[in-house]
């Protein structure tokens, strides 16, 4: 028997840090994401294998099937390149988290062959372990939220993206997302684009950055939520402009780092506004048709309209 599961990869558009702390955020499933196949085989072992968008394997490992879940197992990996170390102990913390959820898991199974494919690069940060996460939830039929908080750290509104085809405001109450699809479908869409920065960040390092800094965030979230709600009820550009600024500069103040515009584009004549983790992965920029132009003249290759990136069913 053969099963195949898919998940949408994510971004957070508003809330970036402070959505751990109940602020509410608006985020996007994209286009991209990842599919993971389940085969059944008589081999005694859960084979894995994970592949890059090109089709290229990049991470090759076995275990005992019988072995899942008990302490101090571990993968046998065949690693394909240097970023690969540590993806077998963590790909084994899943499993085992997994198991404490549901101990029935791959109790009566002969053995399986696991493929994960990425539709996007590595480095792009949309999602990798979030997809994959939500993927296992999915084959083991447990709860992804109580997946991803077994095993990483973080607010789960990657996973909410990973399950929902639309845009959503997503808010963490108590330990306990709260998730409203919403009818963000800005006028201006085709002037939005999403530039890569040439660089993963740590998303884990920095909440743990974050969460080390002694604030009292209350006041910062609930400017947040309030642009939040404003962004989605946004029709014009410059009103757009102004919110993402307006964002830009509280958080800049918090982590005490300056904007990206400021540091790296302070020439661009429109508005940027960093997503997720600040100093990697994508960033948002508002501008005219030239945007794309002025982002790779300065070497940023990679830049995706908004209407190609963010996915709306």
């Amino acid at each position: 028997m053969e099963q195949a599961f898919y998940s949408n990869g994510k971004l957070l558009l508003t809330g970036e840090y402070l959505v751990l702390d109940g602020a509410l955020s608006l985020a996007v499933p994209t286009t991209f994401g990842q599919v993971l196949e389940v085969t059944e085989t008589d081999s005694r072992q859960l084979q894995w294998k994970s592949f890059d968008a090109d089709g290229a394997m990049w991470f090759e490992a076995a275990l005992d099937i019988a072995a899942i879940g008990e302490p101090g197992e571990r993968f046998l990996p065949v690693m394909r390149d240097v970023g690969t170390k540590g993806v077998a102990d963590r790909i084994v913390q899943i499993l085992m988290a997994v198991k404490h959820l549901k101990p029935t898991f791959l109790k009566d199974s002969g053995g399986c062959l696991v493929e994960n494919t990425l539709t996007f690069p590595r480095g792009w940060g949309l999602g990798s372990s979030s997809t994959l996460i939500n993927n296992i939830a999915q084959w083991a039929d447990v709860d992804p939220y109580e997946l991803l908080w077994r095993t990483f750290d973080g607010s789960g509104y990657d996973i909410a993206c990973a399950r929902h085809d639309r845009p959503l405001l997503y808010q963490l109450a108590n330990k306990s997302p709260k998730i409203k699809e919403v009818n963000f479908d800005p006028p201006f869409k085709k002037m939005l684009y999403f530039v890569y920065l040439n660089k993963k960040q740590d998303s884990r390092e920095a909440i743990g950055a974050y969460r080390r800094k002694q604030m009292d965030h209350g006041s910062l979230v609930d400017k947040v939520s309030n642009i939040s709600r404003e962004i989605v009820d946004c029709s014009g550009l410059m009103a757009f402009d102004a919110l993402i600024q307006r964002h830009e500069e509280l958080v800049s103040t918090m982590l005490e780092i300056p904007t990206i515009k400021s540091s790296h584009f302070p020439d661009f004549g429109g508005a940027v506004k960093s997503l997720g983790a600040w100093g990697g992965d994508f960033i948002l920029a508002a501008g005219g048709a030239g945007t794309p132009d002025y982002f790779r003249e300065k070497g940023y290759n990679t830049v995706i309209p908004y209407t190609e990136m963010v996915l709306r069913k």
